[in-house]
């Protein structure tokens, strides 16, 4: 019966870490756009800073990510210039009169760890000149244990940087060859020692299901070896073969790929594997020990989520920086160029990088909130959330009667106003929020699969 829901609501849909959903944004939102909106942000909410490192030095060929390959250091210390100046000039935008404070600052590619530990010192000195950085944010980093080198820990410590995100997706050998990520529990394992023994505690880990040769006992194996580092937090992500969009997916060899029904086995063991030994299942594809702060969120009601997934950044503004990062203001969102060379011009020549965006509708934020309510807490009360916004649930009548069919197939309960996902539902949240979704056109949209 599951299968059957699986293929039934097996659409190709949004990974709703915004909305509008990126594939919506426009030419409208450009840099004098973006300045204006920077400008008029409130000194006394504290901001939050994503950073994209556009390099690697291999191609992991599941990447879905916009990076490039390098095995050089000169192009990534140009980069790291034009870092510096983007930062410079970007913040050098907001209100004057009051310094801003930063709650959250997150490194993500890319590799960041293929930078020196001289960049990120300059990245870093470069913010802490312009901003205040809170006692308790969260400084984190993406990184690749390959990469991982010590003086590059010793400038985190340097920096205050309290948790790393650790890329594993799976420990068979197999697997790894097929997606040319070939890394030994051995490396992960001292990468992951190396942080806890300079303080850094906060360890997140990244796992793949779905990946070319997987089967459920290569997958146990790869849970249990997780486990055994005792990760804070694990994202679970079910590849998404889009080898349309990304060119080298078409190294991975296909007919090595799961089925449908081997795609959900493998994300049913998952979650039975990481229950067994004590995680909290977090919204669609995070988990967490039970005394981790995004468990704790998750439990008060307060887990949000952002372009980075599941997060406890509950910042009203995120600015983005680097190639294709993205900003989410109160006004809207904001992308810049995601072409490298593009973006550095336009860096290098004292531009804005913007490419695209959207400004937000009163509805806009209205169907945000509700979207945000169900992908965290699996569950939404409409005439709370519509109470917010000054309006009626009665506007929601039609998407009712729409999720009224996923309720006759177990994957919600509604009780009047009140929507709530089953355990049957929660892979499935995505195929219920895109109930609420007016922009979104499944027969022609290229998202990734539902799981």
């Amino acid at each position: 019966m599951q299968l059957a829901l699986y293929e039934k609501y097996d659409l190709r849909l949004p990974r709703y870490t915004s909305y509008p959903t990126a594939p919506h944004f426009h030419a409208g939102v450009n840099g004098d756009v973006f300045e204006g909106w920077l400008g008029d942000l409130d000194p006394d909410q504290p901001l939050s800073l994503y950073l994209h490192v556009p390099y690697c030095q291999e191609m992991c060929w599941f990447c879905g990510c916009n990076t490039k390959i390098t095995k050089h250091y000169k192009p990534v210390a140009g980069y790291v210039d034009a870092l510096v100046g983007e930062i410079q000039s970007t913040l050098s935008k907001l209100p004057e009169g009051k310094k801003f404070s930063v709650s959250h600052i997150h490194f993500g590619g890319g590799s960041p760890t293929i930078m020196k530990a001289d960049d990120l010192r300059a990245i870093m000195t470069t913010i802490r000149a312009r901003l205040d950085i809170l006692d308790d944010a969260e400084i984190a980093v993406e990184m690749d244990p390959r990469t991982a080198k010590i003086d590059f820990m010793d400038a985190m410590i340097e920096f205050g940087f309290n948790r790393a995100s650790i890329g594993i997706q799976d420990f068979n050998e197999t697997v790894q060859r097929a997606v040319n990520r070939i890394q030994s529990m051995e490396l992960v394992s001292d990468v992951i020692t190396n942080l806890r023994d300079r303080g850094i505690t906060g360890i997140n880990v990244d796992l793949m299901y779905g990946l070319p040769f997987q089967t459920l006992e290569t997958l146990r194996e790869t849970v249990d070896q997780t486990v055994s580092l005792r990760p804070d937090r694990l994202s679970v992500f079910g590849y998404a073969h889009v080898p349309w969009m990304k060119k080298h997916q078409q190294l991975i060899p296909t007919e090595a790929l799961p089925n449908t029904q081997e795609r959900w086995a493998q994300y049913e063991e998952i979650q039975n594997r990481l229950a067994m030994h004590g995680y909290v299942a977090i919204g669609l594809d995070h988990f967490a020990h039970e005394a981790d702060s995004m468990a704790i969120a998750l439990k008060n009601g307060k887990l949000h989520r952002n372009f980075q997934g599941y997060t406890t950044d509950r910042a009203e503004a995120l600015i983005g920086f680097g190639p294709s990062a993205i900003s989410s203001l109160p006004q809207g969102y904001a992308q810049n160029d995601p072409a490298l060379a593009r973006w550095q011009r336009n860096v290098e020549d004292g531009k804005c990088a913007i490419e695209k965006g959207v400004a937000l509708s009163a509805s806009d934020k209205l169907r945000r909130e509700i979207i945000n309510e169900l992908m965290c807490n699996l569950t939404v009360d409409l005439d709370v959330v519509c109470a917010q916004f000054g309006t009626s649930a009665d506007r929601f009548a039609p998407e009712l009667e729409r999720i009224s069919a996923m309720s006759a197939d177990n994957i919600v309960e509604v009780n009047g106003n009140n929507i709530s996902l089953t355990e049957t539902g929660r892979p499935l949240v995505r195929a219920v929020c895109a109930a609420f979704d007016t922009y979104l056109d499944p027969a022609h949209g290229r998202h990734s699969q539902a799981v």
